[in-house]
């Protein structure tokens, strides 16, 4: 499923990048075996596909920690 994850970023660039990073880690190192969202963090830096996906995984965070302040279940992992 495609999402359009610009329309988060605002909400990203306001909060806390650790926190946003807390609610997906687990998530993000479960779908990709052997590999950490800090080596993630790193290649975004000279990657644009690494970059794309980066920014993809924080607005699925933004969109977790959005849940969590409305004091909404966060949608399924």
């Amino acid at each position: 499923m495609r999402t359009n994850s610009r329309q988060h970023l605002d909400s990203i660039s306001g909060r806390d990048p650790t926190y946003l990073e807390s609610l997906i880690r687990e998530d993000y190192e479960r779908c990709h075996p052997g590999e950490t969202l800090d080596d993630l963090k790193r290649r975004a830096s000279f990657s644009r596909e690494d970059r794309g996906l980066l920014r993809d995984w924080m607005a699925v965070a933004a969109v977790r920690a959005a849940a969590e302040c409305r004091g909404k279940p966060s949608p399924p992992r």
